[in-house]
Parts: C-alpha cells; sequence; structure tokens
C-alpha cells in the first residue's frame, strides 16, 4: 500500500495540482495521496500567505470526490520550525512499517534540494517522487555527488507542462479577471465568499 505526500502551500490549490497528483497516483500505483498543507515553509517566510484554516478548507474543497486523495494536517499540528524531513518521519509513524512511501517534488524542487534540511535522512524515509518538466534544468548526476545514493531513491515521473501557478491566479483574482478552469468551482465559490486575494 504506497502512499504519496503532497506538500504545498496550496494558496490556492489549483486544477496543475490535481492533475500532477492524479499522475502520480497512477504512475506509482498509490492507494492514496495526502496532500499536507504547509504551515510555515521555511522558504516563503518573507510572503503573506492565507490564513492556514483557510488553505485546509481550499484543499478539502478541491479533493472532495476523489477517493484517492485526502488531507493530512501533519505539518499543521506540529510545532516549528516546520521541515519536510520531520513531516515525513510522522507520516511514516502512522503506517506500518516498510509501507512505500513517496514524497512528491516538482524538478525545481529536486534541483534545490541540497539546500533542504537534512536531505540525506530525506531520502533514509521516502522515495522521491519527482515530477519533471521540461526546462526545470535539473543536473541530477551533480546532484548524487552532493547526496550520495539520491538516484536510487528517484523515481520520475513524465508530468503534463501546465502553465498555472498560485501567485498568476491570485493576481488574476485581485485584477477581477476570471480564474475559471483554473481552480476547481469549489475552492472558486470559496475564494469569492471569504473575499480572498483582493
Amino acid at each position: 500500500m504506497a502512499v504519496g505526500i503532497f506538500g504545498g502551500t496550496f494558496d490556492p490549490p489549483h486544477l496543475g495540482h490535481l492533475v500532477l497528483a492524479e499522475t502520480c497516483a497512477d504512475a506509482l500505483a498509490l492507494a492514496h495521496v495526502l496532500w499536507t498543507p504547509a504551515a510555515d515553509p521555511p522558504h516563503k517566510r518573507d510572503l503573506a500567505i492565507t490564513l492556514a484554516a483557510q488553505r485546509v478548507a481550499m484543499v478539502e474543497a478541491a479533493i472532495a470526490g476523489n477517493p484517492r486523495f485526502a488531507l493530512s494536517r501533519v505539518d499543521l499540528e506540529r510545532p516549528g520550525p516546520h521541515y519536510s524531513v520531520d513531516m515525513v518521519r510522522i507520516v511514516a509513524a502512522q503506517y506500518p512499517p516498510g509501507t512505500p512511501l513517496y514524497f512528491l517534488i516538482g524538478g525545481d524542487s529536486l534541483r534545490d534540494l541540497p539546500t533542504w534540511h537534512e536531505p540525506a535522512r530525506l531520502l533514509e524515509c521516502c522515495w522521491l517522487a519527482v515530477m519533471r518538466r521540461p526546462g526545470d534544468n535539473v543536473d541530477t548526476g551533480a546532484l548524487e555527488d552532493q547526496l550520495p545514493g539520491l538516484a536510487a531513491r528517484l523515481r520520475v515521473i513524465d508530468a503534463p507542462l501546465i502553465e498555472i501557478s498560485g501567485s498568476e491566479i491570485r493576481r488574476r483574482v485581485r485584477d477581477g479577471q476570471s480564474i475559471r478552469y483554473r481552480v476547481p468551482d469549489r475552492v472558486a465559490a470559496y475564494i469569492a465568499r471569504e473575499g480572498l486575494y483582493k
């Protein structure tokens, strides 16, 4: 029963997130994908982030109806600092020993992996399911030199290139433009109801 862990700010969750999570679930035969909204992303401390409760509500709206998707509050219900390695270890403890765990990341995150907190320990806890996209410019050989054993822990997923981003959606809302077909209808309705991103 392989499990995927899909972390992110999800501000807001959009159709690109959903397509990537479903693509990984199929490619890796995952029993389910845990969507884990980040509490306090170390790399985004200088940015204004929507309240965690609102991001959780949007994730719940986005994944409703897909039995393979589940929300995990593991990153929100623990004290900081909030590092991926600690979150993955907590998730691993919730499953029987030997359960394969896949941490879903993009090629850009793989490129930055050596700068993460204790990346070697992260590789001991899980596999990395890397969604490669055109232009992510990742030199896996150089990464292997920095993190020996990395290549053996990688599962590369050919992901579709979807040009949707949270920052673009926030800008469109701020500018009074439509976000239809960029986020699920339930997420769009929540954003409108809560007056987010104005």
